[in-house]
Formats: C-alpha cells, structure tokens, sequence
C-alpha cells in the first residue's frame, strides 16, 4: 500500500493506495499545528489498515510554493562576490545587495583576496534595516568556497544568531546569477521548511508507519525525506509537480492537456504533451528570476478560492493573499468561494453567509448579490486565462515543446484543459471556453495533488566531479573519492561511471526497475589550460533513475506505466 499527501495552505489531502487502487481518501483544514492536520488525515484514510503494511508514503506541499508566491517570509540580504567581469549594476535582485571585493577563479584559485571589513560594513548596514537573514554567494563558489565560509565566520561573529545560507551548499552548478536566486530562496524558506519536515516526521512515527518517507521535488522525482532538509529549494515547485503527475495519473495515456489546479491559495499551471510533462530546459521560474532547481513547467498564480476580496472605491479587488477560510465557513473576508456558493457553483459552506460576503461587497456600489459574485467569478477567470496565455508563450520556447511540435507535423496548442483541485468545479469550464478548449474534470480531482504525490516513481541521484589532472573523482551522495586510471578519461567515460554507481545505489534500495531510461540533469565540463597547453579537464555530471508515475489511477487505468 502507498499513500500520498498533498500539504496546501488551505486543505491537507490524503489518498491511499492499494494495488494501483484508491482505497481511501481525505481532505482536512491545514491548520498551524500542521501535527494535528497530518495526523487527521492519517486516521481518515488508514481505518483499519495497520502502518506495518503501508511500504511508501509521498508527500508534497505547496508550503514553500505559497510563502514564496505571497512573500510571507523573513527579508533575506545578500551579500555577493561576483569578481571582475559584469558591473555590479547589472546584478539586480529583490532585496538588499551588498557587493565586496573577493574572488575565486574558475580553477578555484583566489584571484582577488577578501576585505573583511567590507564584510562588517555590509554587515551592519543589513542589521540597521532590520535584517536577520542572509545569503553569501561567490560566483566560483562551486570551485573553491572558501570565501564563502571567511564571509559566514565573519558574519556569524558579528551577529551569531543570524541564519547564513552559502551558494555552494545549496546549487554546485556554475551559473552565478540562478545559484544567488537559489540561496536567496533556501535562507527565505529553510526554517518554514524544516518546521515542516518536524510535523511529518512526527505524524509518521505515531501512526506506526515503518515503509519509506519521500517528499516530491519539483521536476516531479522524489527525494527521502531526511535528505530533502539539506535542499529545501528543491521542493519550491512540490505541489504543481504533485498536480501535474496527479492529472498524468488520471488521464488516459498519451493526452495533452493544460493542467489547472485551482486550491485556496493558489492556482498552479502545467502542460501534458503527449502524456508527458513538459520540463523547463532553464529551471524553476520564480518572479522573472531563474534559479538551478531542476522542474516542470509550472506557474504558481497567487489566486485561490480563498483570496481575500475587498470594495475599492467602485471596484472590487482581488488580493493575492489568504487571511482564513471563506467567509460561508466562518472565515473573515469575503472570498472567490463565496461568490461560488452564491452562484450554486459549490456546495461548500452557509449559503446565507456567502450572500452576506457579496451583499457587504455589493450594497455601496447597489449591486445585486448575483452580480457582484459574477463580477468576482469573472475576475478570477481572467487573471487564470490571463497566466495560462502569458504561460503559452515560455511553453511554446521550451526545446521538448518544439520537439512535440515537429511530431504533430503542424503549429498546434493543447485543446483540452484539465481542472483538479478544490476550485476546479466552479471555474475550469469557463476558463476552458475563453481558451477555446474542451474542460474536463476527471474522478478524484478534489484530491489529485494526493494522487500524484502517491503514484510518482522513486528516484535517486549520483553525482560525479572529476579531475583529470589531479587523476581523482568524487561521488558526491556516497562520499567517495577513487583515482582515474585512464589517460583518456573525458566526459562520455564520467557519463558510464557515474550510472555505474547509480545502478548500484539503485540496486541497495530496490529500484533496479527504475535504471532503465536514466536521465543526465547536469554536465560541465572546464578544460585547465597552463602555458596554453590542456593539463587536464574538471567534469561535472549528475546522472538520475527515471521519473514518471508507477501507473494510472481510475479513468485512466490501472496497468503499469511502461
């Protein structure tokens, strides 16, 4: 038996899981003892059902997705090496950027040595705006980090209390620019993350539930829990993976489709082409900023069902924040669910209250409480149908889009949406009519994003660095260094070693099913010239077991995804 829990910041949903089956389902509030939540929707789906017989639990959450989309999070000050090369002036983040002098090569020698007292400058002027957060990033950090860590001594000396996050630690890729995006993103949301990981590790370990714990990355894979912590980036993207594999799940093979999944928060946007999720070549897009999370191509629209909505003047606004439930469950503002239940669009909460939502928003403007619920319902369409057409756009770059593209012989969008989630009855048919697409809602959407995090394959990674010159390699999951013994060892040769040792990292934890259709998510390879001869090559390569969903779930079927 598997079991999938999806952790949004409104409803918790769980499935479980017998033989390709739904056996069992929940949706719970996610209340700030995220304890308690986990732990209700653990005894809703596990009735009778003992926690030695459950072999794998999936999580995902949007956790991490909705702080990041609402910008409830601690401010995050940076403080930044990028060396000689681009002006400072072009490296323009949201917040706070501190530039010092110090730099790294990309061999990893120091060509510029550190001032720290530029360090104690940048330090307190952050401390005087009232930070307590900070990224450290060196543009070769990946090669050489010490700087990094003299810059976190000297800040931590001077503010030992503060949370220091270093660009090395958190992406190992070159790319300056994403991996400082990365870090900013790690320091805004460790803490939150990690309260996180506490709830679920303790709600596993009072229901008795010995099988194995993963959590749902964001190009739809999956990380064991307990490694997850040192990389809470990877699970920005979580919940639109979840929804994305969910709809896989739930659909006939070899479908295409836009993906919308409407929660309370947010609205989180994907594609299907050909019964496959499309990958974003570039990493996880967050406000224009790219970053080194590998993931789908997914968009996180902060509207939901309960997004506050407010009377401006003669308009109404829709917030991109959430301040309760809606107003027909007892909540304090008026919400898009309202206008839902008011339109007989939901069943959801007191009719009586969701006309006392709209009449609050409606009587100084002397609008009627069907009209100013038509106006809100069609807000919310537009800003949905506004994204999915803006997201057209990057899809449409994607280097797989084209791919699909040049199979289906002709320039061609997805014509059908697929709408899951808690709002997707109430919004997607209309949504799909402004595309000019065919809606479909399939069985079980309430809970998809359960789904999905139920059915994703496991998978595991190796990554190898290696040094032709020095005649070492490194694997960096089994903290191994072994010598290379072949003159000619170039990257190709690096590629076969390292799916060597994923094979055998496989084999240990029962995935060798999984070996077949390795994927290669990172490959860098830097020649080290001296007295312009090559003296040797530094090669990077990550190599991963597929990802995918095990099989398809209801109308799509239930025999194994080949």
């Amino acid at each position: 038996m598997y079991i999938g829990i999806d952790v949004g910041g409104t409803c918790t949903d769980a499935v479980l899981l017998d033989r390709g089956l739904v056996r069992a389902m929940a949706k719970v509030p996610t209340r700030e003892d995220l304890l308690s939540s986990l732990l209700e929707a653990l005894d809703e789906i596990m009735k009778g059902v003992e926690g030695e017989l459950v072999e794998r639990v999936v999580f995902s959450t949007t956790v991490i997705t909705n702080l990041i989309a609402e910008k409830k999070y601690d401010p995050v000050g940076l403080i930044l090496m990028p060396g000689p090369g681009l002006s400072p002036s072009l490296y323009r983040f949201p917040t706070d950027t501190y530039i010092i002098q110090g730099a790294i090569d990309y061999r990893g020698r120091e060509i510029i040595p550190l001032r720290l007292t530029e360090v104690d400058q940048a330090v307190a002027e952050l401390a005087a705006r009232g930070y307590h957060k900070v990224a450290v990033v060196g543009k070769f950090s990946c090669r050489n980090h010490r700087h990094e860590k003299e810059v976190a001594a000297r800040v931590r000396w001077n503010y030992p209390d503060w949370h220091v996050e270093l660009g090395h630690q958190v992406a190992g890729q070159l790319n300056f620019p994403r991996r400082v995006v990365s870090a900013y993103l790690t320091c805004a949301t460790r803490e939150k993350y990690q309260f996180f990981v506490r709830s679920v590790q303790e709600a596993i370990a009072q229901r008795g539930i010995k099988g194995a714990i993963f959590i749902l990355k964001a190009d739809g894979g999956t990380l064991p829990l307990e490694s997850s912590l040192e990389v809470p980036v990877e699970t920005i993207f979580s919940g639109p993976a979840a929804s994305t594999l969910g709809v896989q799940a739930l659909t006939p093979p070899g479908e295409t489709a836009v993906v919308v999944d409407i929660g309370g928060t947010t609205t989180d946007l994907a594609l299907i082409l050909s019964g496959q999720p499309l990958l974003a070549s570039r990493g996880a897009r967050v406000d224009d900023m790219l970053t080194h999370v590998r993931a789908l191509a997914v968009k996180s629209v902060p509207v939901g069902g309960d997004s506050v909505v407010e009377r401006v003047g003669k308009d109404i606004i829709i917030y991109s924040e959430r301040l309760g439930a809606p107003y027909c469950l007892g909540g304090p503002m008026p919400t898009p669910t309202d206008a839902l239940r008011v339109l007989g669009l939901t069943r959801l909460g007191d009719v009586d209250r969701a006309r006392e939502a709209m009449q609050m928003l409606g009587a100084p403007l002397g609008l009627s409480v069907a009209e100013v619920a038509s106006r809100v319902t069609t807000r919310v369409i537009e800003t949905i149908t506004r994204e999915i057409e803006a997201m057209f756009s990057r899809w449409e770059q994607e280097p797989a889009y084209r791919v699909w593209e040049v199979l289906q012989k002709k320039k061609v969008r997805p014509g059908t949406v697929v709408g899951v989630g808690g709002g997707a009855a109430g919004f997607v048919s209309q949504i799909a009519a402004r595309l000019g697409c065919y809606p479909v809602i399939p069985p079980y959407a309430p809970v998809a994003n359960a789904i999905g995090a139920a059915v994703a394959r496991p998978t595991l990674q190796v990554t190898l660095r290696a040094d032709t010159e020095q005649g070492i390699y490194i694997i960096q999951e089994e903290g191994y260094q072994g010598k290379i013994t072949e003159r000619s060892f170039n990257e190709e040769k690096a590629l076969e070693l390292a799916k060597e040792w994923l094979c055998k990292r496989a084999a240990r934890h029962g995935l060798e099913d999984c070996v077949e259709g390795l994927e290669v998510t990172r490959r860098e390879v830097f020649n080290m010239v001296r007295d312009w001869v090559t003296v040797g090559r530094l090669i990077d390569v990550t190599v991963q077991t597929r990802r995918g969903i095990l099989h398809h779930v209801g109308a799509g079927g239930t025999s194994d995804e080949k």
